[in-house]
């Protein structure tokens, strides 16, 4: 046995060459001090991107909050200071819930519940508390919608107007009809435990895409309503008018703009495929019940 062979530990073995090591060897190679510069250098760009990456997703995510709360209380202290506040009782007053509540559910809640599963931290854990924590966030902004929608229709019935006449009212009901949709076939694909993994592997692009979709019509519908309000409640004010940009007017325009950036960092966070969740589970794994399902 030759020296070298003794300061191995042993003769050299084939079935121990770097062509027949095991698939995950590549993981410990840097701690065997086997890898070449470039291999190094491979490793710290890849490294360097992805944490790269991952903070601008937190960047994009904080953002996204922010937006989401400043767009609450605008909407908020709009309808309080200009609008004089809120009441069940066919006034104007319960007219004031309907911009909050649908900001609220329709546009934030809707909004933060689609990037959830987004977020790193979620990534690797069990999916199904985020799976019921996404549909929570989903059916409460579905049932502020809901009441917001109640809103307008008794104030409007209260003062014998017309329901559904305008375009913004159109967008709007049908932002919350495909919402209803697309929670209830959100639920039985991906909840119920006897539905198919094939039926997930096909509803899932479709859900996304309506996601998306539904997020840029409640949008729409918000931005439409707040112009359609200024226009309603300023108009013939001499002292005030929308025109001569008051007050009023300038917290209104500025809250459509929160809605619309808010809306942009959602989509852009949806759309960006590195911040999607890794799919963990292979191709060939059959379907298990929800309450034993790890990862998705």
């Amino acid at each position: 046995m030759s020296v070298q062979q003794k300061q191995r530990g042993g003769p050299s073995s084939p079935s121990c060459s770097s062509a027949d090591t095991l698939p995950l060897s590549h993981l410990n190679t840097a701690e065997s001090g086997s890898e070449s510069p470039a291999e190094l250098e491979k490793h710290e760009s890849s490294a360097v991107s992805t944490m790269r990456s991952v903070v601008l997703f937190y960047l994009c995510f904080l953002l996204c909050l922010c937006l989401g709360v400043a767009c609450v209380v605008c909407v908020s202290l709009w309808n309080t200071r200009w609008r004089g506040g809120f009441a069940w009782n066919g006034s104007a007053l319960q007219f004031n819930w309907h911009p909050v509540l649908m900001t609220t559910g329709l546009v934030v809640l809707y909004g933060y519940g689609a990037v959830l599963y987004r977020v790193p931290l979620t990534w690797g854990q069990n999916k199904l508390p985020w799976k019921l924590l996404h549909a929570s966030l989903m059916l409460l902004a579905f049932i502020l919608s809901v009441v917001g929608l109640c809103a307008v229709f008794d104030f409007h019935n209260a003062k014998n107007t017309p329901n559904l006449y305008s375009l913004h009212s159109w967008i709007g009901i049908s932002a919350v009809a495909l919402f209803a949709l697309q929670w209830v076939g959100g639920m039985a694909g991906f909840l119920l435990p006897w539905t198919p993994v094939s039926f997930r592997k096909l509803l899932k692009p479709t859900h996304v895409w309506f996601g998306g979709s539904i997020l840029t019509l409640s949008i729409a519908a918000c931005i439409s309503g707040i112009n359609e309000k200024l226009f309603f409640v300023l108009k013939g004010n001499t002292s005030a008018s929308y025109g001569q940009l008051p007050p009023e007017a300038l917290l209104a325009n500025s809250l459509g703009v929160l809605i619309v950036a808010f809306g942009l960092v959602v989509l852009k966070i949806l759309s960006n495929p590195k911040w999607q969740r890794p799919d963990s589970r292979p191709e060939n794994t059959a379907y298990s019940p929800l309450l034993q399902e790890d990862n998705e």
